[in-house]
């Protein structure tokens, strides 16, 4: 592959074999340091700054192994196999001719990008195809700077592979410059950024979690934070939730865990950003005793994403998700609910499998959108998304809230109301609830 060539600043040449080995025992060295550090500050999992800083050290490890590895390529060259569960997955790399049209990949750009090695290379007016519509501009833009003004390529995008999963893509590249000056090629190089952020969020969300933990009485400070769920769901860290909002929408949700079993039917909430400010709203809950509390609500809210941000509409969410879950040790999903809302339009498409249907409160009072696939909503409507494990009676006793939940100021007081109405009812199993209050 090509460098950026000037009659000024020729190519620079490659460490030498030793040098690089160098760095690799330093980078060993540092590794083993940071997780003998990590075994001597072992806590037991339930003081939220401990979590807080396992999770930072997970991520340190995680990064300097991948350092091992992409050094290690460094010295040996291509190798066709990540190591799994890397953060950073091996590095492809590209160079696309402008005067002839010509493209080369190296092998493992196919494997990033989850395409057949012995198809032709995307040219670079092909390669949005393969990229999320809404980061299509955020590409175009970077491509045409580097290629117009010789500017280097160093940003993010979403690509949708052929298997409908979606993947983060680091890309940092620059223009080949002719004898003349002119850009004759461009190359770049790329890698799999999508684990590495999927831990960045986790440290992220359990260094939330910590500043939302009140302070200890005897300090005589308060904490200036928002008010937040009494009993977090116990996959509650592993993904963020928009408790900031969404375009259109005040969004807060509550977890109801179970009075009768340990917690761990799998019951799950999540709003997830779509292109033109659209959301996805989804609660629901995973069936039997194979739902892993922890992991199985987050594995699923991840499959949901991906296929909603590579364009399922509600009504199909369910029998994509099936076929995926087919392929996994997770149960199957026993009921849930699927909206989503347009915020220009305020328009509300729905789809649901089990028995929840939507709730909507308005004007004090409020009524199921049983046998509606789509519903405008108007400015103050406060939309109520609960999983099956809320019976009918309870479904009754929601909608005899409507006169109290009229008057909240917030998504967030509705969770309250709910959640204290619900706090002590006997259940089976967990269940989740998520309000949408519609703002002006």
């Amino acid at each position: 592959m090509s460098s950026h060539l000037s009659a000024d600043h020729p190519a620079a040449q490659p460490p030498g074999r030793g040098s690089v080995e160098a760095l690799i025992s330093q980078a060993r060295r540092l590794r083993g340091d940071v997780d003998a550090v990590r075994r001597d500050s072992q806590d037991d999992g339930t003081d939220p700054r401990g979590r807080w800083q396992r999770a930072l050290y997970d991520l340190a490890l995680h990064q300097l192994s991948d350092i091992d590895e992409h050094l290690a390529q460094l010295r040996d060259g291509p190798a066709p196999v990540p190591r799994p569960g890397s953060l950073l997955s091996r590095v492809g790399s590209a160079e696309w001719n402008l005067l002839t049209d010509e493209a080369h990949w190296s092998g493992e750009l196919f494997q990033i990008l989850g395409r057949d090695p012995a198809s032709a290379p995307l040219s670079l007016d092909e390669l949005p195809s393969v990229v999320l519509a809404e980061d299509r501009p955020k590409l175009t833009a970077m491509v045409t700077d580097c290629l117009v003004d010789a500017r280097p390529i160093d940003g993010e995008f979403r690509v949708v592979r052929p298997d409908d999963t979606v993947r983060t893509v680091h890309m940092m590249g620059e223009p080949v410059l002719d004898a003349d000056g002119s850009t004759a090629s461009m190359w770049a190089v790329l890698r799999d950024v999508s684990e590495l952020r999927r831990s960045e969020r986790v440290v992220s969300e359990t260094r939330d979690s910590l500043r939302r933990q009140p302070l200890p009485a005897d300090t005589g400070q308060r904490a200036a934070v928002e008010p937040r769920e009494a009993v977090p769901p116990p996959w509650h860290g592993l993904l963020r939730f928009p408790h900031q909002g969404r375009p259109g929408l005040d969004l807060a949700a509550g977890y109801l865990p179970s009075t009768v079993h340990a917690p761990g039917c799998g019951a799950w909430y999540d709003a997830c950003p779509l292109a033109d400010d659209e959301t996805l709203l989804s609660v629901g809950d995973l069936a039997g005793p194979g739902a892993d509390a922890t992991q199985g609500p987050a594995t699923l809210i991840g499959a949901l994403r991906g296929l909603a941000s590579a364009g399922t509409r509600p009504a199909r969410l369910q029998d994509r998700l099936d076929r995926l879950l087919e392929a996994t040790a997770l149960p199957p999903v026993r009921s849930a609910l699927y909206c989503g809302y347009r915020p220009r339009t305020r328009a509300l498409v729905w789809a649901a499998t089990g028995h929840p249907v939507p709730v909507l409160f308005r004007e004090g009072t409020g009524h199921g959108l049983s046998g509606q696939a789509e519903a405008p909503l108007a400015a103050g409507d406060l939309l109520l998304l609960h999983t099956g494990e809320l019976a009918p009676a309870d479904v009754r006793r929601l909608l005899s809230l409507a006169p109290r939940l009229a008057g909240v100021r917030s998504a967030q007081d509705g969770v309250r109301i709910v959640t204290e109405e619900y706090g002590e009812s006997p259940r089976q199993a967990d269940a989740c609830v998520l309000v949408a209050r519609v703002t002006p």
